[in-house]
């Protein structure tokens, strides 16, 4: 097999320009991870604690503080902010374009950044975590359904997965920052590393500003001539090439016998089909979370503290580090194994090591155990970070068809934003000591553990392998297997063309109107063969 991914025989024209474009769009992950890994920090600086403390005194240094509640809200206000936002991506998305929406995106982000920068008090600095998170969550809709849409399909998951990848940059880039500024007895402790995210914002607006539409939203909206020149710059051949033609041609008449079938509004995307590939969107993504993969990015420093870890800024570092690195072998194997086992694989290897961290953290205290704890932390992330980190994504990128793909789209990411906020708002109650609190400490990932034991039995009965098929193929796909198991070794066979024109007249399921369509070019062939016989008597 190789350890190269090689470009199949048929592939039309040059990946290069489509790799790079969508290498660079996954860019827009670093605000996402930036933000995320910012607040880590910033929450266990004494000088931002002493200055947004409301009054509370912390039993331990006898110093101000901000409370338990207090710190829940301002991590939960992005995440509830990213929740609205990824929803509101879908009207932005097909109403502009997912090369404008991302724009305008950003200028949203923006806005809550300088509400953050400004803020003296947790009042404002919460509004910014909220209009920072709206944009956040713009975004984390749009860019994988950019990314999708224009990467070529045999290494499409390579690219949407590099959202995650930069993703992860972005909570290594917070962590290098946090822990260069958290000595600072000044509000450059906080200001520099928010701040910073204006930089992230310019990047990608410039870059969107240059790169173009996708071509499947401009099919949507009947502008021909216009995706055909977008495929033609993504693919770097000439407008007039057959092969480009008839890929255009085959996205159109697969838009149009999906339009065909019904419309997609919000109603529909709940039934049939569009509903059960809705509802497994929701629950990769739920699980994403729900794996525990954000309470250490957003509770990490403060629980190594806690846990009676020394150097707990660097042990975060270190953690962000690994989590970069242990990114790049998914990337790799997210074409090579498929998306099933590397999901199966990911599942069954977090779920092990949590169980580990929860059984040795709760039964044992002292030195050795937190050197176990923090070892096994490590070996989870790196299954998170190569498996569930950023396959997820790709699969919820490939789900659906062109007529509901924004709105689907925006409702699976805002379930992991939902899920997002939930253990952002509760893990402070779960984890740490206090009155009304649950002091679990290492014993909430007896919780993440079991989660992790739920996305193994997920993926095999619910996670169909799309692995080298195009978004028009993955429609046939899901008409024709009923069942995620035997998705594997699938081979398509529907030519959109053909049968567009025979669900014209009549009606039918996909594989009927498929063999209808054969024996339609059939009896063409007969028919021109006939013709070509009596020319020659």
């Amino acid at each position: 097999m190789g350890f190269r991914l090689k470009k199949p025989d048929d592939a039309v024209g040059s990946a290069t320009p489509a790799i790079l474009i969508g290498l660079f769009v996954a860019f827009g992950g670093v605000l996402f991870g930036y933000d995320t890994g910012t607040i880590s920090g910033i929450l266990a600086m004494k000088y931002w604690r002493q200055t947004f403390s409301t009054g509370y005194i912390n039993q331990v240094d006898h110093l101000p503080d901000v409370t338990s509640s207090e710190s829940s809200m301002i991590v939960s206000l992005l995440s509830a902010g990213t929740f609205f936002g990824a929803l509101g991506a879908a009207p932005i998305a097909d109403h502009f374009g997912r090369r404008l929406g991302m724009i305008l995106d950003c200028f949203v982000f923006v806005f809550g950044v300088i509400l953050q920068t400004a803020a003296t008090s947790i009042p404002l600095f919460v509004a910014g975590r909220f209009f920072a998170g709206l944009g956040v969550g713009l975004l984390s809709a749009t860019i994988p359904l950019y990314q999708s849409e224009t990467a070529p399909k045999w290494i499409r998951g390579t690219i949407v997965g590099a959202y995650q990848l930069a993703i992860t940059l972005g909570l290594l880039l917070a962590a290098i920052v946090n822990n260069s500024t958290k000595d600072r007895n000044d509000t450059g402790s906080y200001r520099i590393p928010i701040a910073i995210q204006f930089a992230w914002a310019i990047i990608l607006v410039v870059g969107m500003i240059l790169l173009p539409e996708t071509p499947r939203f401009l099919i949507k909206k009947d502008r021909y001539e216009d995706a055909t020149k977008a495929l033609a710059r993504l693919r770097r051949i000439d407008v007039n090439d057959p092969d480009l033609v008839a890929e255009l041609a085959e996205i159109q008449a697969n838009h149009e016998f999906e339009v065909s079938l019904g419309t997609a509004s919000y109603l529909e995307i709940l039934k049939g089909s569009l509903g059960k590939r809705l509802a497994t969107g929701c629950a990769v993504q739920g699980l994403q979370q729900l794996a525990g993969c954000n309470f250490i990015f957003y509770y990490g420093t403060t629980f190594f503290q806690n846990s009676g870890i020394q150097n707990s800024f660097v042990i975060t570092l270190i953690t962000n580090i690994i989590n970069v690195v242990s990114t790049f072998p998914g990337l790799y194997m997210v074409e090579k194994w498929g998306r099933r086992p590397l999901l199966l694989f990911g599942a069954i290897g977090m779920c092990v090591s949590q169980l580990i961290v929860a059984i040795v953290g709760t039964a044992v205290d002292s030195d050795v155990s937190n050197k176990v704890l923090i070892a096994f932390v490590c070996i989870y992330i790196f299954f998170f970070a190569s498996t569930w980190g950023p396959v997820a994504w790709v699969v919820t990128g490939e789900l659906f068809p062109l007529k509901a793909r924004a709105k689907c789209l925006s409702i699976t990411v805002a379930t992991n934003w939902l899920l997002n906020w939930a253990i952002a708002y509760a893990t402070p109650y779960l984890v740490n000591s206090g009155p009304g609190n649950a002091n679990l400490k290492s014993k909430v990932f007896f919780i993440w553990g079991g989660c992790c034991a739920i996305c193994a039995i997920f993926v095999y009965t619910c996670i169909y392998e799309t692995k080298g098929l195009s978004l028009e193929q993955v429609d046939e796909l899901y008409a024709k297997v009923p069942r995620a198991w035997n998705s594997v070794g699938w081979v398509p066979s529907v030519n959109y063309t053909d049968v567009r024109d025979v669900a014209a007249k009549k009606s039918g399921d996909l594989a009927q109107l498929e063999i209808d369509a054969g024996e339609k070019r059939a009896e063409g062939a007969m028919h021109l063969e006939s013709v070509g016989a009596k020319a020659d008597v």
